[in-house]
């Protein structure tokens, strides 16, 4: 039987906010344990909360960036649960009224084809505690840092049909919550957590299965494994003549092991209510069109002016919007060597390779935009080939200094003297008897193909510094002469 894998996203955003949601405890990451946790975070006796106004604020940003509706009426209802983490008992969170309403992202595929995923709701929420299991002697220690972080918890409707489209979206969405600055996207400290909601079902059935989720997933790797073993667990539970149980588990990326952790909720098991504490939050359309006046450029407005300014492929244009520092780093360097299609062949090429191999992100690169804008301006303009440019990147990246110091200190201009290139071409012509009777002999039509060894020698007695262009037409020139 063929099976149809259905994918829904719960996103917890931590929202980058300087302190917390309902107090003003700092949401500084890295602190001693338990030393920013204070009394309103613990709902001590005779504390009340009072709503983080840029956290609304930034909820509203988001809601924007993704299309949704804005919920100009929104309220706060306490989720009530037991765990050590939760140092009140419940959870403030957002039910039946959220901030955000239905919205919708758009994802490229590596096929080349689309897909939108619709966004259900987007809510405000505190975050909880921390549990920590190691180090402790076989017992459990509790850190109430993180109690009280702003969050959103961004809800999908069931629109994804594999891991790849899950990651995409996963990708798609953190690129827009970097970009309008309300996340820092730092997986590892668990500014963005995913949980993933699988099921399959028969190919061409319009009835869900029944779904699992898998929690608390902090790296898109991960993400891909765990959908890909779960979906291969249910299809194999199914096929045994088992029947798949509604539950949350949990995924280990170091064992790439997955366990069952508890049998899945239902929103009454958590005896949701109004918070006493926090009135119903109202906006209006001027307070939404102040907060749309701030957005910055979205992924896909990057996107589309690179197709359009710089005659980019959907695919390239896409690499280069993925994220605000990508976009700027790339624009800054085409701006400079004016040269679109080539900015984008070295931040996508060179550049990426090395970031790579140096594990470093693009913003914390060594080689600056305008440095590397500065070294294709050479390229252009003939004083260097693109294979010395390389040569110049690599001293760039582990010395420093601009194209045009490097290559003066190194001597690295390009040989465009047509008088010297011709000297060199004749001398070598002259020493290559055999390679010029071959060429000679060839038909015309596949003479062209020939010109490397002639080239490489031309390349090797400048010590790679001519100028390719013109050593293939002067080589070009004089072979076919001796060929009448």
């Amino acid at each position: 039987m063929q099976w149809e894998t259905v994918i829904g996203l719960e996103i917890h955003v931590q929202l980058s906010t300087r302190t917390k949601i309902f107090s003003g405890a700092s949401t500084a990451f890295g602190a001693e344990p338990n030393t920013q946790a204070c009394a309103v975070d613990l709902a001590l006796p005779g504390t009340l909360p009072v709503l983080n106004a840029e956290a609304v604020r930034k909820a509203v940003a988001f809601g924007l960036a993704v299309d949704a509706e804005i919920g100009k009426r929104s309220v706060f209802e306490r989720k009530n649960y037991f765990y050590p983490d939760l140092p009140k008992g419940y959870q403030t969170t957002q039910l039946a009224e959220p901030i955000v309403g239905p919205g919708h992202v758009d994802i490229s595929l590596d096929d080349g084809s689309s897909r939108r995923v619709r966004i259900h709701h987007a809510h405000l929420e505190e975050d909880a505690g921390k549990s920590l299991h190691e180090d402790f002697h076989g017992m459990s220690g509790i850190d109430l840092n993180r109690a009280g972080t702003p969050l959103i918890e961004i809800v999908t409707e069931p629109d994804m049909r594999s891991a790849e489209e899950a990651v995409a979206f996963a990708r798609k969405l953190h690129s827009i919550v970097t970009s309008i600055g309300i996340c820092d996207g730092n997986m590892a400290e668990g500014s963005m957590r995913f949980d993933v909601n699988v099921s399959v079902r028969p190919a061409g059935s319009d009835t869900l299965g029944t779904r699992t989720e898998t929690k608390n997933l902090n790296s898109f790797r991960f993400m891909e494994e765990a959908i890909e073993l779960e979906v291969e667990r249910q299809i194999e539970v199914i096929e045994s003549g088992g029947e798949i149980v509604q539950e949350t588990r949990l995924y280990n990326g170091d064992t790439k092991v997955a366990r069952a952790m508890r049998s899945k909720e239902e929103a009454n098991d958590y005896r949701y209510f109004p918070c006493p504490d926090l009135l119903p939050v109202i906006i209006d359309d001027s307070y939404i069109e102040a907060v749309r006046e701030t957005l910055p450029m979205l992924p896909d407005q990057w996107k589309s002016l690179f197709i359009e300014q710089y005659g980019l492929s959907e695919y390239d244009a896409s690499v280069l919007s993925s994220t605000p520092v990508q976009a700027a780093y790339y624009e800054e360097v085409a701006k400079r060597c004016g040269d679109g299609k080539l900015a984008a062949n070295w931040v996508m090429g060179e550049l990426a390779k090395y970031l790579n191999q140096n594990d470093t992100e693009i913003g914390a690169s060594p080689v600056a935009a305008e440095q590397l804008g500065g070294l294709l301006e050479r390229i252009k303009d003939d004083t260097i080939s693109g294979n010395i440019a390389k040569k110049v990147f690599e001293v760039m990246w582990s010395e420093g200094g601009s194209a045009d110091e490097i290559i003066e200190a190194k001597g690295l201009k390009q040989v465009t003297d047509t008088g010297a290139i011709e000297k060199i071409v004749d001398e070598v012509i002259a020493n290559s008897d055999k390679q010029v009777e071959q060429y000679k002999a060839a038909p015309v039509e596949k003479r062209g193909k020939m010109l490397g060894f002639f080239m490489g020698q031309v390349m090797k007695a400048t010590g790679g510094k001519a100028n390719p262009g013109a050593v293939t037409g002067i080589l070009k020139q004089k072979l076919d002469a001796l060929c009448e």
